[in-house]
């Protein structure tokens, strides 16, 4: 195995997180967020967040194409730089915080595993395109669902305020 494969491994299996024997994805998707925070604990201007995120995409979509050719597989499930990928998405405009990272961790494993549509199709572009774009899909509506319950919240606990 060469360097680069090596390499491309470690990026798609989110350092040996996707060789868990069991919910590999989970696992991936458990790490997304401690990354997310960890660099939002920086605070880094919004353009070297993006940076920084596009980065990764681009990375993932290299590294888990060459880890399924070498796999032998169109999608296999030690690649959770996807998962991990798309929490720089859930949380884009959501400071992690315990009770954001919940609600976000749940939010995307719904969308993720559910799969709705359109999130199905997007596994049929080639190669890490496939394995990144649903995820990617996932994690744009698990962003939007995460400020939706955060506003219900908001609203259910300022109108409990307010008659308390």
């Amino acid at each position: 195995m060469s360097l680069l494969d090596r390499l491309a491994w470690m990026y798609a299996t989110g350092c040996g997180i996707g060789l868990a024997p069991k919910a590999p994805g989970t696992f991936g998707s458990l790490l997304g967020p401690l990354l997310v925070a960890g660099w939002q604990s920086l605070s880094r201007p919004i353009h070297e967040s993006l940076i920084v995120a596009v980065a990764g995409v681009l990375l993932g979509v290299a590294a888990a194409q060459r880890t399924a050719r070498r796999c032998g597989l169109e999608d296999p499930g030690c690649v959770v730089c996807d998962e991990i990928a798309a929490f720089a998405i859930v949380f884009a405009m959501t400071p992690v915080t315990w009770t954001t990272a919940v609600i976000g961790f749940a939010w995307f494993r719904v969308f993720d595993i559910a799969k709705p549509w359109p999130i199905r199709r997007l596994e049929r572009l080639p190669g890490g395109w496939g394995i990144m774009a649903d995820d990617l899909l996932a994690g744009i509506l698990a962003a939007a669902s995460l400020q939706g319950t955060l506003w219900v919240l908001n609203v259910c606990f300022s109108f409990q305020a307010t008659i308390g």
